[in-house]
């Protein structure tokens, strides 16, 4: 025992060297008269309040003759405002209620009440739940489900929390469990008031509280009563240690130590109360955390099945109201299913008859192809026949000459120069032809852009049987032309209208109408846009478009939009693919320079639709 006492002394005295040396002094704690105000939590009421703590005021007034020293009776709300307004210099209080002190406005216990011998400071607060003495069909803590139940207040540490923590470990939930939880307030006494007018069927008080009166002792028992070694009272739940008394931040760490050394010194034969060093509050930690309540409140979350049990009408109809959404949902799928095969039919009988055209307007392209080679090799007959011909003739005379003896060198030299004019023409035609296949000499001449537009879009519904819409759209002055080669420019737009034309086979009728605009830049250049409404091309497939050989056509050579740009190249132009500013598809955009005004400008077309 003096070794325990040493101990304790020794502890004490650690701490105060460590509050003194940490704890910076702040006048403002005690007024200028030196008063030392001391906070004390209610419970019984202010009259017991005074009764119980004067022994403390007694003995700091007689260690500290210069000060004076005043007790504060408050109830939980009261205490902590005070503490948070510098109102009081020391707080003496339940450990549930110091702990959330500790936790939101720093407190610090220097001392725990020392309740006697007959119990140790940190065994010595529990709860007692209280039952008339005839109610027979209570025994235990399971057998309050469904009854009423008084408390002080639900942030009552002895008068509700210690029970809550047992009732919380079999699984019972005062609020959801019980009939109903009626707050009556400080002081305690109401809870036994409350019990005895059938207000509820039992209620949650102190411990020892119920033995410190014959009146209470013989009206009421402890429910659930439990074996605690070296307790003389009654208790419901287990023990935890006794009240403390705290400083708060603004408590000079001098007077601190100056109330401790003179509390210390109390004695329960003298005083008729008690302290010791400050006990482990650690059990009062643990309460808190397993109800994740006081500095533990962040750890209560609600779960899934606690919002389904909170929420359980609005769960239901949610859960019918999502019952009657997939019904709904099956109906209608079961109908999509339907229409959807339907359309599947209707779609592959539509398809065969289009691979049928597609197949027939192939073998017309391949015929038309033939036909182009055909009209090629017939011209190019025609055109070698005279010179050959000619040829042939001087070789025949040369040869009768010879037989005849009658050749002269005259005569062979008019043979052989005619020979040689005769083959220079062949070889020019053979020019002409490869400079048409490859690149010529442009012969250039001065043409309204509406105009050379127009003649390739009939030359290109002409060459289709089912050829699609091509509405045209001329924003130009009058008399605005362009000095092209005629052939060229429309082998470009040919060439443009068909790849817009091959865009958008197979896509709705609504989606293969094809658009040219004619419009005249800020620039001084004249822009033919043919836009197509097709799946369009991505940015990487436009940017290689114009290069030899690239193409995105299965059966394509990749030749002809590089000799387009050639061509608008050629004219001092350019030609460009972008994607359109509004919906799909691709357009292509011949830019050429623009002439000056004519004389006599041609009338300006009507911006009517070309079909």
């Amino acid at each position: 025992m003096l070794a325990t006492t040493g101990a304790r002394h020794y502890l004490f005295g650690a701490a105060l060297f460590l509050l003194a040396a940490l704890a910076p002094v702040r006048a403002y704690a005690v007024d200028d008269a030196g008063a030392v105000r001391i906070g004390v939590l209610a419970f019984l009421g202010a009259e017991a309040a005074i009764n119980e703590w004067s022994p403390v005021v007694r003995r700091l007034q007689a260690a500290m003759p210069g000060r004076k020293v005043s007790l504060v009776q408050l109830d939980h709300r009261g205490l902590h405002d005070a503490s948070a307004a510098g109102e009081i210099d020391f707080v003496i209080t339940n450990p549930g209620h110091y702990v959330e002190l500790e936790a939101v406005l720093g407190a610090s216990r220097i001392l725990t009440l020392d309740p006697g011998p007959a119990r140790t400071p940190e065994r010595a607060i529990g709860s007692a739940v209280i039952v008339k003495a005839g109610s027979g069909d209570l025994r235990t803590l399971t057998d309050l489900r469904g009854r009423r139940v008084a408390v002080v207040a639900r942030e009552g540490f002895g008068g509700f929390q210690l029970v809550w923590r047992e009732l919380a470990a079999l699984g019972i939930d005062p609020e959801r469990d019980f009939a109903g939880l009626k707050v009556v307030g400080l002081p305690m006494n109401r809870v036994f008031d409350a019990v005895a007018r059938g207000e509820a069927d039992a209620g949650i008080v102190r411990s020892c509280l119920l033995e410190s009166r014959e009146e209470w002792r013989s009206a009421f028992r402890v429910l659930g009563a439990r074996s605690e070694p070296d307790f003389p009272c009654a208790s419901s739940t287990r023990l935890y240690p006794d009240w403390p008394l705290a400083t708060l931040r603004h408590t000079p760490a001098a007077l601190a130590k100056e109330v401790a050394i003179a509390l210390l010194a109390m004695s329960e034969a003298e005083d008729g109360m008690a302290w010791a060093v400050p006990a482990d509050y650690q059990a009062v930690h643990e309460m808190f955390r397993e109800l994740q309540i006081g500095p533990y409140a962040y750890l209560r979350e609600p779960t899934l099945m606690t919002l389904a049990e909170r929420y359980w009408r609005w769960v239901v109809a949610l859960a019918v109201l999502l019952a009657a959404w997939i019904l709904y949902t099956v109906r209608v799928e079961h109908q999509v299913h339907t229409r959807t095969a339907e359309l599947r039919t209707a779609l592959a009988v539509r398809e065969a008859l289009e691979a049928r055209i597609r197949a027939n307007q192939e073998q017309a392209d391949h015929l038309s192809r033939l036909s182009v080679l055909g009209e090629l090799s017939g011209t190019l007959a025609h055109e070698l026949n005279q010179p050959l011909a000619a040829i042939g003739n001087y070789a025949q005379s040369l040869v009768r000459r010879v037989d005849n003896g009658r050749l002269t060198n005259d005569a062979v030299r008019e043979a052989a120069g005619e020979i040689a004019g005769q083959a220079e023409r062949a070889a020019g035609i053979l020019a002409r032809i490869g400079g048409f296949a490859k690149k010529r000499a442009a012969v250039r001449e001065r043409v309204a852009p509406v105009t050379i537009v127009r003649e390739a879009i009939a030359l290109f519904r002409g060459m289709l049987a089912n050829a699609p819409e091509v509405r045209l759209t001329d924003e130009t002055r009058p008399g605005t032309t362009v000095e092209i080669d005629p052939l060229q420019v429309q082998q470009v737009l040919l060439n443009l209208l068909k790849n817009a034309c091959d865009a958008t086979r197979g896509l709705a009728p609504e989606r293969q109408r094809l658009l040219v605009h004619i419009t005249r830049g800020g620039d001084g250049n004249v822009h033919m846009a043919v836009r197509d409404f097709g799946t369009g091309l991505d940015a990487t497939s436009r940017d290689r478009l114009f290069e030899p050989f690239f193409t995105t056509k299965p059966d394509g050579l990749g030749l002809g939009l590089s000799i387009c740009r050639t061509i608008a190249e050629a004219h001092r132009g350019r030609l460009t693919a972008e994607a359109p500013v509004d919906g799909t598809g691709c357009e292509f955009v011949l830019s050429l320079p623009s002439c000056a005004p004519a004389t006599t400008p041609d009338a300006r077309p009507d911006d009517a639709a070309d079909r």
